[in-house]
């Protein structure tokens, strides 16, 4: 198996699944039900693609805590992330990893169809040379970043869900050592599944 230094650690930022309150834009298409059943089947894919990865785990839910969930309680450490906005809960989870001793951090969502676990060994290798590792999204924003030690500014003065994420991202890093994924499309509109078969179950 693809073997990773202990020093990293890998960020689930999730929603709980709950009728009506995730996948919003989505549901606005398909329905609450429909689009509560495919980000179940998105969260499962994220921990299919995640499980066997040979770093620290953690899954940090955006309202509660759940035990007894898909995320078993032996292979993901469990957090509740803290803050406002998706920067501020995003930051304090960086700083808390790298005050436990953490050299390599990566953030992902729950969302993403299109990652592998060869993706996520990747974005740790690259660390490994660059300061910084960001997977730029289809939308403009992204669906991975990593980096080795905390910057704060890659957080702050963002339109958080919206199209300028990545490049305001990039600009605010544009004096390092960056290494960019391939870009990949994450799952918010009725567009971004209609043509995947995976999901034909859920809209037919």
């Amino acid at each position: 198996m693809f073997k990773l230094k202990e020093k990293n650690a890998l960020l689930i930022f999730t929603r709980n699944p709950e009728l009506g309150k995730c996948k919003t834009r989505l549901a606005a298409t398909i329905g609450d039900q429909a689009a509560l059943d495919i980000y179940t089947f998105l969260l499962q894919h994220t921990v299919n693609i995640t499980k066997n990865l040979d770093v620290t785990k953690e899954v940090h839910y955006s309202v509660k805590v759940r035990e007894n969930d898909l995320w078993d309680d032996s292979v993901y450490n469990k957090k509740q992330q803290t803050g406002y906005d998706l920067g501020i809960r995003m930051e304090h989870a960086f700083a808390e990893c790298f005050g436990e001793g953490f050299e390599r951090v990566v953030i992902i969502g729950s969302d993403m169809y299109d990652l592998s676990q060869k993706d996520l060994e990747l974005a740790f290798l690259e660390l490994e040379t660059h300061d910084y590792v960001l997977g730029p999204a289809e939308d403009g924003g992204y669906y991975l970043f990593g980096m080795k030690s905390l910057n704060s500014q890659v957080f702050k003065n963002k339109n958080w869900g919206t199209d300028t994420v990545l490049q305001d991202t990039l600009e605010d890093l544009k004096e390092n050592n960056i290494k960019l994924l391939e870009v990949r499309n994450d799952i918010d509109y009725y567009d971004d599944i209609k043509d995947i078969s995976a999901f034909q179950k859920f809209i037919d």
